[in-house]
């Protein structure tokens, strides 16, 4: 059974490219590092059934194609207003068939236009893949709509602001993870313990990109709303929170970071070297499939435990298995706390967590002798 579990962990840490996308080979050549990545924009303003190029980073050659798929696409309704859509392309660039996310975003009306047909604005950020860019896809919803308050039909601010503002899509909705990982390094392990613990996170003595950057890690990694939560858990979160002394500060005043109250435990620590790996080959979207993945093997984990728990209160066999799990699954400690959160109005379970706290906090005396 727990080779089983071992093996099922090592085949969530090995993900290769090809994991990514099983039916093309888009991500083949990132075998070798890549310094450079093609990314592309368009900004269109709507009226009707009219497109109007805006701005783009496109070859001239390949604009127009991209305007005629656009205009098919609205044609069948297929764009709705502040929702994003993500297709391939084939396109006059280099990569001949790259991911486009498109995106409509409707101009306000006046109260008399209401049943006019609706003006506005089609965003499209192209580069990579389809399925690469599915990976980014909450982050670049959220870039796209934080233009929309900046547009207006005469685009005055072109050039002081919306140009400058798609030109860094890639940067900024794409990279955050690999810039991360490459600040941490070998110290990712206490990032990824806090994600999961729900510990808050203090960035001191860095500018406001690189906290910006470490918060939407964290937004990444943790298993908020993922897993099964109630008022009991919630309060546990913000607890946790709200206690300083269990703050992870990360002072960036020395390189490396120094790490304050940093915790970390073997399974967090087990996925370092992966996403080492795919930093060194500057692949972003191996970096949120390795994150994925993460994410994964500790729901997987967490709902092994409550089985386990559930038949430990009719047998001494499956208490004893369930101690064997939390052994060998390295992450003991936050299935724990969250076991404890979500069993609180459940006497017999909380009784059988207490053993197994008891059982882990042995474990970790022994190994300190």
């Amino acid at each position: 059974m727990f080779t089983s579990q071992t093996s099922s962990f090592q085949e969530s840490i090995d993900v290769d490219e090809r994991d990514i996308d099983f039916d093309n080979e888009e991500f083949a050549g990132y075998s070798q590092k890549i310094q450079q990545i093609n990314s592309y924009y368009a900004i269109y303003y709507y009226q009707s059934t009219s497109l109007t190029l805006l701005d783009t980073s496109l070859p001239s050659e390949a604009e127009p194609e991209l305007r005629s798929y656009i205009s098919r696409r609205l044609s069948k309704g297929a764009l709705l207003g502040g929702m994003g859509n993500i297709a391939t392309v084939e396109l006059s660039v280099p990569e001949q068939a790259v991911g486009c996310y498109c995106c409509l975003l409707d101009q306000e009306k006046s109260p008399e236009q209401i049943e006019a047909d609706g003006n506005g604005w089609v965003v499209c950020l192209l580069g990579e893949s389809e399925k690469g860019l599915n990976l980014f896809r909450i982050e670049l919803d959220k870039y796209v709509q934080g233009l929309q308050g900046s547009l207006t039909p005469e685009m005055q601010n072109l050039e002081t602001y919306v140009r400058p503002y798609l030109n860094c899509w890639y940067e900024e909705s794409v990279m955050h993870i690999h810039r991360v990982v490459q600040l941490l390094q070998a110290n990712l392990g206490y990032l990824l313990h806090a994600a999961l613990s729900h510990k808050l996170v203090e960035v001191t003595e860095a500018d406001e990109k690189t906290k910006t950057d470490v918060a939407r890690f964290i937004k990444a990694a943790s298993l908020q709303g993922l897993v099964q939560e109630n008022t009991t858990t919630a309060s546990l979160c913000k607890a946790i929170s709200e206690d300083s002394h269990t703050n992870l500060i990360i002072d960036c005043s020395t390189s490396p970071p120094t790490l304050t109250n940093a915790v970390s435990n073997r399974f967090c620590d087990d996925w370092i070297q992966a996403f080492l790996n795919a930093t060194e080959r500057f692949n972003p979207f191996l970096l949120r499939q390795i994150l994925e993945n993460f994410k994964l093997k500790a729901i997987q984990d967490m709902n092994n435990l409550k089985r386990f728990i559930r038949q430990a209160e009719m047998s001494h066999y499956a208490l004893y298995r369930c101690c064997l799990f939390l052994q060998s699954c390295g992450n003991g400690d936050v299935l724990l706390q969250n076991a404890h959160a979500e069993h609180s109005s459940l006497p017999e379970a909380c009784g059988i967590i207490n053993v197994l706290e008891e059982f882990l906090g042995e474990q970790a005396q022994d190994t300190l002798y």
